[in-house]
């Protein structure tokens, strides 16, 4: 009666959440400083079509849009704005009747009966808003109290990544590689910690993810030192002002501890799962059954690294391919970081096999012996 309680407090709690948030995000204006302005006109009123030397063809449109200013000085009068957009809709955006966006009002606009301005972006909170609550009933829904546990988790670890880059970028000098390890140790304890519990399946996991994460960064170190880094192309980091091969190799680092972190607990709860429903069971028995459960999922989290790394890439490489580029040159200049990294993360889980593997049946010996 008591456990139904909690769940019914807990919903309405999160319901509670859910609509004040809403609610939020939909009358937030008065807490911006820029003026926000809500389209209630919108009016198209020229196309271009344009081409180029490679037949590639787009068009550019023009619109005039009236809109309502939401807060600030001006708050209730009808702003005139006017929007240009291409068919892509790569750097710039159609506008729809209830949009909202950022404006600039023209300073000589003020005295006038119609003000005029330009727009410099959409307001987007409310739709973020809207995505971030379907991911927390999502969680909630299928992990319950771990669920409510992983999110937890996921804002500490954004609120410590966000503190260690700060630390990087206040004071240079300071080792990133270092910064991200001690940042690494803290992500990986407080999610499997949150999530798992404290028990010796989270303790082998938290000792497998930091062996098999490191593993990897020394095995890529090695690699990148040895061959002097040849083959890969820097020059979407170029704009940065801080060293970008070790900036490269910080984010190498983080980007494998997901997938390693998801093998080694995979790993632990598999071969503790199977000695609690036999407690007699033999270790030969156990390596055989984990070793299996490690090659299964072995090529599907190599392909989930390979797709994720590689999909950030497919506008540029529609891009290149339009302008005709080289085949050679547009995989070489596009995928060649990205195939790193996934290489790095697939050797990651590859270690983390047969180290969360014997790792766990370390602690499940010393399960045994006190038993």
């Amino acid at each position: 009666m008591k456990v139904r309680l909690k769940y019914k407090v807990g919903f309405l709690l999160v319901v509670l959440a859910f609509l004040a948030s809403i609610a939020f995000v939909y009358n937030n204006y008065s807490f911006y400083d820029r003026p926000i302005a809500k389209v209630i006109e919108v009016k198209l009123t020229d196309k271009i079509e344009l081409a180029d030397g490679f037949q590639n063809k787009d068009s550019q449109f023009t619109q005039q849009i009236i809109a309502e200013i939401k807060n600030g000085e001006e708050k209730g009068n009808q702003i005139h704005l006017v929007n240009e957009y291409s068919a892509s809709k790569a750097y710039d955006f159609e506008f729809k009747v209830g949009n909202e966006v950022f404006v600039t009002i023209n300073a000589n606009s003020h005295n006038d009966v119609d003000l005029t301005g330009t727009i410099i972006e959409v307001k987007r909170d409310k739709y973020v808003m809207i995505v971030a609550w379907v991911f927390i009933f999502i969680l909630l829904l299928v992990g319950k109290k771990q669920g409510l546990f992983s999110i937890f988790s996921l804002i500490i670890n954004a609120v410590i990544l966000s503190y260690a880059l700060d630390l990087y970028l206040d004071k240079p000098d300071r080792s990133l590689l270092l910064i991200c390890s001690i940042g690494i140790v803290l992500f990986t304890v407080i999610s499997l910690l949150l999530v798992n519990g404290f028990n010796e399946k989270t303790y082998s996991a938290i000792i497998a993810t930091l062996i098999g994460t490191f593993a990897s960064l020394a095995v890529a170190y090695l690699v990148i030192t040895v061959t002097a880094g040849k083959g890969l192309r820097y020059e979407e980091l170029q704009f940065i002002t801080r060293p970008y091969k070790t900036v490269y190799m910080a984010g190498l680092f983080i980007g494998s501890l997901g997938a390693v972190m998801d093998v080694a607990i995979t790993m632990s709860s598999t071969i503790f799962g199977l000695y609690e429903k036999n407690n007699s069971i033999p270790v030969k028995a156990l390596v055989k059954s984990g070793m299996e459960v490690g090659r299964d999922i072995m090529g599907t989290m190599t392909n989930i690294l390979f797709f994720a790394y590689i999909s950030g890439s497919i506008p540029l490489l529609i891009l290149y391919f339009k302008n005709a580029s080289p085949l050679g040159f547009t995989l070489d200049m596009n995928l060649s970081l990205e195939l790193a990294r996934a290489l790095a993360g697939g050797i990651g889980i590859a270690l983390t096999i047969p180290i969360g593997l014997y790792t766990t049946l370390f602690f499940v010996n010393r399960k045994r012996t006190r038993s």
